[in-house]
């Protein structure tokens, strides 16, 4: 198969294939760790005010998402994963937006699947990519609001593909440390706690913790997301 690594908004928008849209800091790995408490499903949207009118439409839904890193208002929830009560959102349907990892999705018009990537699923990623088989993956690191590159989005696509290329990748845990200064910064900074609480990076990086992939569909309300368990 041929394996490209594109970046940002723009390199979603050229992705082709099965196409994995990549956000380690928080997107991604959110909606993996709402899959574990248990949540009905999952909405990915690209606006604020698309969110607010699902949330009208859907019954037992909740709002979680961000701008600038910071919880949108209104929203039930922001962006990351230590702040989220499992019993609030058991058997529900979370509405997610997000300024990377949900744009990624709506630019990725060129793509004939989708499914998102973190390094808290990117084992699983690998294995479902190499079953399914197909010509052409895209691995698209979405960075910093998907126009700035972010380190921890390109270690998890060089990752998944080291995997399917059949290559040794030794030092991942040393890179994955490395983030903490390296693209991980702000979970440190004593005054943006509220905003990037500490636990967010470790949650985001304890790689390969979960065993499926989140895959994108469509239904008459917009996106919604399919948890699928790597065989």
């Amino acid at each position: 198969m041929e394996i490209r690594i594109l970046h940002l908004i723009e390199g979603a928008k050229q992705a082709e294939g099965l196409t994995v849209i990549i956000d380690v800091f928080r997107a991604f790995s959110l909606e993996c760790y709402l899959y574990e408490t248990g949540v009905k499903a999952i909405r990915p949207v690209g606006t604020v005010e698309e969110a607010f009118r699902l949330k009208n439409e859907i019954e037992n839904s909740v709002l979680a998402g961000e701008r600038h890193g910071k919880k949108c208002e209104g929203f039930d929830y922001g962006n990351s994963p230590s702040s989220i009560n499992a019993e609030d959102v058991r058997g529900k349907v979370v509405i997610h937006t997000t300024s990377a990892g949900t744009q990624g999705i709506m630019n990725a018009t060129g793509a004939g699947e989708i499914i998102t990537g973190s390094l808290v699923n990117a084992k699983a990623v690998a294995e479902y990519i190499f079953e399914r088989q197909p010509e052409i993956v895209s691995l698209v690191c979405m960075g910093n609001g998907g126009v700035r590159p972010a380190a921890e989005d390109v270690l998890c696509a060089a990752y998944i593909k080291s995997i399917l290329e059949g290559t040794d990748f030794i030092d991942l845990q040393d890179r994955v440390n490395g983030l903490r200064d390296n693209g991980g910064q702000h979970f440190f900074d004593r005054s943006r706690q509220d905003v990037f609480p500490e636990e967010d990076f470790w949650l985001c990086t304890r790689y390969d913790q979960f065993p499926f992939v989140i895959q994108i569909g469509r239904d008459r309300y917009g996106y919604i997301t399919n948890r699928i368990y790597a065989s």
